[in-house]
């Protein structure tokens, strides 16, 4: 029986599939721990594959290559160097699960299933893995290790079971997405297990992005008195220390660092960041292009599109008609200044003529309008995606949720491209952040310092600038008041007559209400983005199109 104990704790950004890269990111973890005399180095859920691996991980080639490099890496502990923890798919009995291993003297000396699957939101599990059984601890160089993995801990089950079997220390293994405030929410599941089985417990999630999640890292230890002994920075990634001793009060991990965890404004837009970078970085998309428009939404983009990938990989490009204000265009060309990033002007009177020439005969003695509106976002759309094409850069598109939530966007248009970052962000939140942006720098950032939005742009009424003097509440409500309805309807899924009883009109709200069901065959064709809220639209929140359903209050 030992005494003491060294734990390395791996937060890191595996990406999905890359199964070598992912295995070459632990075997640099694990000498980095060897460096420090760890005794064991602990990984993410899945993280030799990669999570989520969705469906992937049904394809039996996957399934025989995460066991391989599972093997391979077992058999590099036979250097009498850190034993190691680590997630993959596993193979049992022709059942497949959640697995979590422990590997030591060149062997696999034990392993766990994961027992409660989610199955909500963006999770899916129980339709690819098995679940496993009640498990028992692990031991690992003398210590009985309970290891449950993720959601297995957000119910009370499992982590009994361990404490009851003898477990001395827990390790939970995390691919546990962002979303606003979810810092107190895991902390206060911690708390609750810790107060339930009188065990310490060690919380380590991966970071990084993989299609619309993104993961902040944050990783914790608590002791059983519920002192926070490490927390680890969010939106980083790191390999920390830990060091545990057994006393007569169990075993307590001596204090380490303790990271501030952004907060509020600041981590949304961490998280967008973080986002869009490992879009581009784990497709290899040599950088993005952008219709940049005079507006708010897409000097946003491209603000977040600079700190993320850096100024030289972001091309903007304005795409003037005969609506388009000089204060747009002004305005559009001062935030590629201060941006520092490729502008480009490409005004598009002459194909949207020719679109209209082609429809002269076809739309004779019919009166001009919204599709007349549509031909030039459509134009744009069309430009950017052969500017796209040609240079190799990733078309991004621009709409904020309340336009993806009440369809004010323009399919084969503005809605063109292959990554939103700003998809699950309200329009009252895009003009906080950009305010927020132009006050602080964030950490980790490639953009510039001081203000990247001109202050004109933050000021001026909306206008998607279709017609002359058009102003976005010609056609919706102010956006408090939208962004509200919005989040009863979208976040809450409140009845209507509750949320007249808030003191909205109810014809604002039936209007609101008719839009959002209407306009969710435009989301289905829409561009992934990052998932900011609980109720993203995706796999959040999966409504039919076809859909006769109104609220009759």
């Amino acid at each position: 029986m030992t005494d003491k104990l060294r734990i390395a704790l791996a937060q890191l950004n595996p990406t999905v599939g890359d199964i070598a890269g992912n295995l070459e990111k632990a075997v640099e973890a694990r000498r980095t721990a060897a460096l420090k005399d760890a005794d064991v180095v602990m990984f993410p859920e899945l993280f030799l594959v990669g999570y989520p691996p969705e469906d992937l991980v049904l394809k039996p080639a996957f399934q025989r290559a995460a066991m391989a490099a599972v093997a391979e890496l077992a058999s590099q502990t036979a250097d009498g160097g850190p034993a190691v923890l680590i997630g993959s798919p596993w193979v049992d009995e022709g059942k497949l699960y959640n697995a979590f291993l422990l590997l030591d003297q060149g062997e696999i000396k034990g392993r766990t299933f994961k027992v409660d699957l989610p199955n909500y939101g963006p999770f899916d599990e129980k339709r690819v893995f098995t679940p496993g059984d009640a498990p028992g601890p692990l031991s690992v160089r003398g210590v009985r290790i309970g290891v449950p993995i993720c959601e297995d801990i957000w119910t009370a089950e499992v982590v009994e079971c361990l404490s009851e079997t003898g477990g001395e220390i827990l390790l939970v293994p995390n691919g546990s997405p962002y979303w606003a405030d979810k810092v107190d929410e895991r902390q206060n599941i911690v708390v609750s297990r810790i107060r339930e089985s009188g065990l310490p417990l060690v919380y380590l999630n991966q970071v990084g992005g993989q299609d619309e999640l993104v993961f902040d890292g944050g990783s914790f230890v608590i002791n059983a008195d519920y002192s926070v002994a490490l927390q680890m920075p969010a939106w980083e990634e790191a390999v920390a220390i830990t060091d545990w001793a057994r006393t007569d009060r169990g075993w307590v991990c001596a204090p380490g660092e303790k990271a501030l965890i952004e907060e509020d404004l600041e981590s949304i837009y961490l998280a967008v960041v973080q986002g869009l970078r490992d879009y581009v970085r784990k497709n290899r998309f040599p950088g993005v292009v952008l219709g940049l428009s005079g507006g708010i939404d897409s000097a946003l983009v491209a603000a977040i599109a600079v700190d993320a990938l850096g100024p030289d990989k972001v091309h903007c490009v304005m795409l003037p008609y005969r609506y388009t204000s000089d204060e747009s265009i002004k305005d559009a060309a001062e935030c590629a200044k201060l941006l520092g990033v490729k502008y480009n002007v490409v005004p598009i009177e002459a194909p949207v003529a020719g679109f209209t020439d082609a429809l002269a005969s076809l739309f004779e003695g019919t009166q001009s309008g919204i599709t007349e509106e549509n031909l030039q976002s459509r134009s744009r759309g069309v430009i950017l995606m052969a500017i796209s094409n040609k240079f190799g850069s990733m078309l991004l598109t621009t709409g904020n949720k309340s336009e993806v939530s009440v369809g004010y966007a323009t399919l084969y248009g503005d809605m063109n491209g292959g990554f939103n970052p700003i998809k699950d962000l309200y329009k009252m939140k895009v003009f906080a952040l950009s305010r927020w942006r132009n006050e602080h720098m964030p950490k980790n950032c490639l953009g510039p310092t001081g203000r990247v939005i001109p202050e004109n742009i933050i000021t001026r009424p909306p206008s998607a600038e279709l017609r002359p003097d058009q102003k976005d509440e010609d056609s919706l409500p102010p956006y408090e008041v939208l962004d509200a309805v919005l989040e009863c309807l979208v976040e809450k899924e409140m009845a209507i007559r509750d949320i007249i009883a808030l003191g909205y009109d109810r014809a604002v709200v039936k209007r609101v209400e008719h839009l959002l069901y209407i306009s969710e065959y435009k989301r289905r064709q829409a561009a992934p983005g990052v998932k900011i809220t609980q109720r993203n639209f995706g796999r959040d929140r999966r409504y039919p199109i076809v859909n006769g359903f109104r609220d009759a209050d």
